[in-house]
């Protein structure tokens, strides 16, 4: 009886093992919306900007505690073994000390004594808190935390734009080279049924040698031509990963297919309601203005007064040695009433103002360098504004003429299939010719990849014209 649980144990273990392996072993399959969330979320350079976004509000938070309470304390114990002199004249019947019985001084003389107002060892220690009141700088400097906290947001979703439009472009050339994969499984499975029709007429004596070789030649054109392709297909497939960031030594497969993506688009509805705000980097641009505004206004922000208010409380004590300044009352009656060394509190409150008057012309030159700056971020706009028009229209052209030319090929692909099937069928009747058939089977192949690509060249004109117009990502997601 233990036998056979054990061996149903064994055996539900291998079992377990074996599904788990083979679900290790399962690619992960993803659509185009799933690649680009995956890309958003591992992509390195959506982690920087995610990282630069808490950068951001990490800054904001710094500048608004310098507007907080600072608190700091400080302790300090100095021993002196040789004090400095306490230096006077000698005035005879006057002064605080009297130095009449020192030989040989005279009036007016120079007197250097010891230092009778301080001992050798000293200490103390002291907190003190100070509050900014009042700072023109400071004030701006929040203004600007924050835009800098609204630029991080900005350039992230830049990065965004750029990432959905990398993975979109992977993803399309996959899905092309699926779906040419496959018409070359199709295309070789006619050839060959062709080419076994044709040799079995040969073996009958009702077909010539050629025309099997003929068939021959073009079926294994098209197995060669087939497995360069899957090659291709696979460098594509790691491109695609790299730009998700997904592990590069894990498979993956992709779902969807080309019916679903919506090629042909009404230009016209691009037009309605644009502006260049649309656009991403246009936005930054804008934010980048802000905080070159409020660096001119922080120049002229830096000639008011700036007001803090200020306390300390602290303790201090001076002795003839340093071990007199840890003394405690019991210490001092032990050693037989040695002068106690007692720590004296003292405090302080006050407001202090600080008024730059006059600072040469150095804020005056500062001034105009963050004025031309803000020249140069003007002259910025015209720029971005031109390019933008120039991509728009380039993109629009480039996606009329994808369009033409997919339904040019498309047609072109139909008829060359109608008489490809034509020809085989003349061919199987006998009254055609085997080399008609070879030559409107690569008629078909070359019309299929010009279909194709022509099909990519549209896809990607899509994307294109969508980032051209700032559409590539919907409005909702740009956080």
């Amino acid at each position: 009886m233990k036998r056979v649980y054990l061996l149903t144990w064994l055996a539900f273990s291998l079992l377990t093992v074996g599904r788990s392996y083979g679900q290790e072993s399962t690619a992960s399959a993803f659509t185009l919306e799933q690649c680009i969330e995956y890309a958003l979320q591992n992509s390195i350079n959506a982690q920087n900007a995610t990282i630069d976004q808490r950068i951001a509000a990490a800054k904001v938070k710094e500048t608004v505690g310098l507007g907080l309470p600072q608190i700091s304390a400080d302790a300090s114990l100095t021993h002196n073994p040789k004090l400095q002199r306490f230096f006077t004249t000698y005035t005879p019947g006057g002064g605080f000390f009297d130095f009449s019985g020192v030989p040989g001084i005279q009036p007016g003389d120079v007197i250097g004594a010891k230092n009778f107002f301080q001992l050798q060892s000293a200490g103390s220690a002291s907190a003190t808190v100070n509050q900014l009141i009042f700072n023109g700088s400071y004030i701006v400097g929040l203004q600007a935390s924050r835009t800098f906290k609204e630029l991080s947001a900005k350039t992230a979703n830049q990065t965004r734009e750029q990432i959905v439009q990398q993975v979109t472009k992977a993803y399309y050339a996959v899905l092309i080279n699926n779906e040419r994969t496959e018409l070359f499984t199709n295309n070789i499975a006619r050839v060959d049924s062709l080419f076994r029709n044709t040799r079995a007429l040969n073996q009958n004596g009702f077909a010539e040698g050629i025309d099997v070789d003929r068939i021959q030649v073009a079926l294994n054109n098209l197995k060669t031509e087939r497995d360069k392709f899957v090659k291709l297909n696979d460098l594509g497939l790691e491109l695609l990963k790299f730009q998700m960031n997904y592990p590069m030594d894990q498979p993956i497969t992709i779902l969807g297919n080309i019916q679903d993506v919506q090629v042909d688009t009404n230009l016209e509805e691009y037009k309605k309601g644009w502006d260049y705000k649309m656009r991403p980097d246009y936005q930054v641009l804008e934010t980048n203005k802000k905080l070159q505004e409020l660096n001119i206004k922080n120049q002229y922000a830096g000639s008011l007064p700036s007001i803090n208010a200020f306390a300390t409380l602290g303790y201090s004590t001076q002795s003839p040695n340093v071990g007199g300044l840890f003394k405690t009352e019991s210490d001092i009656n032990d050693e037989g009433g040695v002068g106690p060394d007692k720590w004296y509190n003292f405090s302080q409150i006050g407001v202090s103002l600080h008024y730059p008057l006059f600072s040469g012309l150095q804020r005056h030159y500062k001034i105009q360098q963050e004025k031309l700056t803000l020249v140069k971020v003007d002259n910025g706009f015209r720029t971005l504004k031109n390019g933008i028009d120039l991509e728009i229209k380039q993109s629009s052209i480039q996606f009329e003429n994808a369009l033409n030319t997919l339904t040019s090929q498309k047609e072109n692909m139909d008829l060359a299939s109608k008489v490809a099937n034509v020809t085989k069928i003349k061919y199987e009747q006998g009254v055609g010719s085997n080399l008609e058939v070879v030559d409107a089977e690569n008629s078909l192949r070359q019309a299929q990849t010009n279909y194709y690509s022509a099909l990519f060249d549209a896809m990607i004109a899509k994307v294109d014209l969508d980032k051209a117009y700032g559409k590539l990502i919907p409005p909702t997601s740009q956080k």
